[in-house]
C-alpha cells in the first residue's frame, strides 16, 4: 500500500450516493480528481488540513461534500444525485502547504485510483 489509499467506489444508478474514503498518514491538505476515459483530468474538491475549508468544482457543486476526519485519517468524499457523466476513475491526492486548491501542481502524491460507474 502507498501513502495514500482509496476506497468506496463501484457501480450505482443516476440519482444513487455513494461515499469514497481516502487513508492518508500525516496531516496534509487534500484532493479529489478525476478522470474518465478519453478526458482531461478533472479537479472535483479539496479541502484544508483543519477540514475548515473546502471547495468543489463547477460540475459537482452542491451534488458533492468533502469532508474529514483527522481522528481516522481519512477524507471523504461524498457523493449524491450522481449522473452517468460523473463516470470516472478518482484520485484522492495529498497537497502541499496549508491548502492546495483546484491546481493538480499543488499535489505531489496521488493514490491508485478507484472507479465510480454510473448507469442510466
Amino acid at each position: 500500500q502507498g501513502p495514500l489509499v482509496e476506497s468506496g467506489g463501484g457501480l450505482v444508478q443516476a440519482g444513487d450516493s455513494l461515499k469514497l474514503s481516502c487513508f492518508v498518514e500525516g496531516l496534509y491538505p487534500m484532493g479529489w480528481f478525476r478522470q474518465a476515459p478519453g478526458k482531461e483530468r478533472e479537479f472535483v474538491a479539496a479541502i484544508n488540513r483543519n477540514g475548515d475549508v473546502t471547495v468543489h468544482g463547477d460540475s459537482v457543486e452542491g451534488r458533492f461534500s468533502i469532508s474529514r476526519d483527522n481522528a481516522k485519517n481519512t477524507v471523504y468524499l461524498q457523493m449524491n444525485d450522481l449522473k452517468v457523466e460523473d463516470t470516472a476513475v478518482y484520485y484522492c491526492a495529498r497537497g502541499r502547504g496549508r491548502f492546495a486548491g483546484r491546481w493538480a501542481e499543488n499535489y505531489d502524491v496521488w493514490g491508485q485510483g478507484t472507479q465510480v460507474t454510473v448507469s442510466a
